[in-house]
């Protein structure tokens, strides 16, 4: 049985997302299966691509940030993927323009993204000693694609289909201080979001559903990278961006469409998406 060949991977995947062409197997159907250590290779070529071309990774998104779901999926911790400069936007005034023309099945998900001032300290379980490492905390929306029909693949699919990353929008951040850290770090497991749709109501959710608190996903993230969690890739750095994963069900998207998320709770302005062709 011939090994996955994660360059070989990395590129019909690209592929398929630059050609908007649908991959009918993902490549966890195929013959051999993928491992989660082999899909961590395919996105560490995507990287690796993505520099070639120019193109800086910044931070990284989180996936599958619910401890419900791992024992299905045979997870042990969270999964991540890369954003990179030409993919992250920060809004102006917290409103932004983004073009769904080149997506094949774009959702959004709303999303609270951390900025790093340091690294985050392996291990820590208190919400209060992670964002201790925070800078700023932002309202965002994470616009992801799939190649895989109907939504239906596994994780380490996510992991090689760049984790369905097509472009993040940041809103303004809220600075993390010595003044704020204690009730950033409550407030941080009790917000609510509304999403909405040209006014009407979407999803709702809560600061809650990403492991208890975007500030408990973010030392997750930290420890996994400690553990290896399949990848090389490092601790995280000082400046780079965290988006925490989804506070609600994520919603399909079109062309034309007017998308706000608000928060009650958190002290961050309500954001503001608008969809073009």
């Amino acid at each position: 049985m011939a090994p996955v060949d994660p360059a070989a991977l990395a590129a019909e995947l690209l592929d398929a997302y630059a050609e908007r062409r649908l991959v009918h197997m993902p490549p966890t159907a195929r013959e051999g299966g993928l491992d989660l250590a082999t899909a961590y290779a395919v996105e560490a070529e995507i990287v690796r691509r993505r520099r070639a071309a120019g193109h800086h990774p910044v931070g990284l998104k989180v996936g599958f940030a619910n401890r419900a779901a791992w024992r299905v999926l045979k997870l042990e911790t969270l999964v991540w993927a890369h954003v990179y400069d030409d993919t992250v936007r920060h809004a102006s005034d917290d409103q932004a323009a983004l073009s769904v023309a080149s997506l094949m099945a774009p959702r959004i998900e709303p999303e609270i993204v951390l900025t790093l001032k340091q690294p985050v300290s392996v291990g820590a379980t208190d919400a209060g000693a992670v964002l201790e490492a925070v800078d700023g905390i932002a309202l965002g929306f994470e616009i992801i694609d799939c190649v895989f029909p109907g939504w239906k693949f596994q994780p380490a699919d996510f992991l090689a289909s760049k984790g369905l990353h097509a472009s993040l929008v940041v809103g303004t951040p809220l600075a993390v201080t010595d003044g704020n850290r204690a009730q950033l770090a409550d407030a941080l497991a009790t917000f609510t979001v509304r999403l909405e749709k040209d006014g009407e109501l979407a999803a709702e959710g809560s600061g809650r559903n990403v492991l208890r608190s975007p500030a408990l996903c973010l030392g997750e993230l930290a420890s996994a990278l400690a553990r290896g969690a399949g990848s090389r890739r490092g601790p995280l750095q000082a400046g780079e961006i965290i988006s925490s994963g989804t506070l609600c069900e994520s919603q399909p998207i079109g062309a034309g469409e007017t998308w706000t998320a608000r928060v009650h709770g958190l002290d961050l302005p309500a954001l503001t998406l608008r969809t073009t062709g």
